[in-house]
């Protein structure tokens, strides 16, 4: 397969090389409208949206389960309208929901999954415990799995599709649903295998798990890529500071008079106010500057503050500010950030 320019201006081969991705659905719903990603080899690449947003959509292209509209997708050299077999073969897929037998124990769920790629059976018992050493699943691995909970069952989701070696892995929202600890168990176990050299292409809610994991990311909305970059790239991009305000009556009324308090103050300048659960949050290059100001203003309105922290911005206030503050759109950041109100 011939060179592609990489991001940073060098040559590569690309294992994902999607360009003005269309996908429109019978009923005229149009899903994702012109999306081009381009994802290196041995890239860990963060897909990140809001539910609705067209994430699912666009890696069920990517693998093949549905075919673009207009645009093209090349997956290790190969199409995936012409080339559909050959994709499958290179390309591992774990989806948002578990394919394991349940009443199979890991042993054979994994040996049931090497007979259906055709792992040469020398291959299959050292292949199997390899995997069940990388998801650390050993001591359980002659167990039912309708016995496990679901973050083994997602380990062990994980292995399943590693047991052809493909060089390109696809997560769908592999954590949803999970503690934070078995997420954070999820997160070892990918960066294990992006580390063997395999690309990696998670989409995902949670910016914190993509702040973490991802080499690069894009931000999706609507179905179009609005950003891709670096998680600090980014960030250092938006270019303003956060100052997060707990208030001690956190009621709805109080933080909407907080919240038109803060836009009538000149010294935070052209700033993002955002309500969350127990205060406000407000966005501006001159944050910090302002801080006193902030409380000052907030104790002349009979407003206490309970707590604050003055910080540097996050992924979650890229996409905030990427999408102009639209209040539905806010993916989740840990549990959640959804409920955020913003108000510009």
């Amino acid at each position: 397969m011939p060179g592609q320019p990489s991001h940073d201006g060098t040559e590569t081969e690309l294992a994902i090389d999607a360009q003005d991705v269309h996908v429109t659905y019978a009923d005229g719903t149009t899903a994702v409208r012109g999306a081009t990603l381009r994802v290196e080899r041995g890239e860990f690449f963060g897909f990140l949206g809001p539910n609705g947003a067209g994430k699912t959509t666009t890696i069920k292209t990517l693998v093949t389960l549905l075919h673009p509209t207009d645009g093209s997708v090349r997956i290790n050299g190969y199409d995936t309208v012409t080339e559909p077999q050959a994709v499958r073969e290179s390309i591992g897929y774990m989806a948002q929901e578990t394919s394991i037998d349940r009443e199979l124990s890991p042993r054979e769920n994994l040996q049931l999954t090497c007979e259906l790629y055709g792992v040469p059976e020398s291959e299959r018992e050292d292949r199997i415990a390899e995997l069940l050493d990388l998801v650390d699943l050993e001591a359980v691995a002659d167990t039912r799995s309708e016995t496990f909970s679901g973050g083994m069952k997602k380990r062990l989701d994980a292995a399943t599709v590693l047991v052809h070696r493909p060089p390109v892995v696809f997560l769908d929202e592999p954590t949803t649903g999970l503690d934070p600890e078995a997420r954070l168990r999820l997160w070892e176990y990918f960066e294990r295998i992006n580390e063997r050299g395999t690309t990696v292409f998670l989409t995902t809610q949670y910016l914190e798990e993509a702040d973490q994991l991802c080499d690069r990311l894009s931000l999706l909305q609507d179905g179009q890529v609005i950003a891709t970059g670096g998680p600090e790239q980014l960030k250092s991009e938006v270019g303003v500071d956060v100052i997060d305000l707990r208030l001690a009556d956190a009621t709805d009324e109080a933080k909407q008079h907080a919240t038109q308090v803060l836009q009538r103050l000149d010294a935070v300048g052209d700033a993002t106010v955002a309500t969350t659960t127990g205060g406000v949050t407000v966005r501006s290059p001159a944050v910090r500057e302002a801080a006193s100001e902030v409380f000052a203003a907030l104790d002349d309105a009979g407003i206490a503050v309970e707590s604050f922290d003055v910080r540097s911005p996050t992924l979650d206030d890229v996409f905030l500010a990427l999408t102009e503050g639209s209040t539905e759109e806010s993916p989740a950041t840990g549990v959640a950030s959804l409920g955020t109100e913003v108000v510009q």
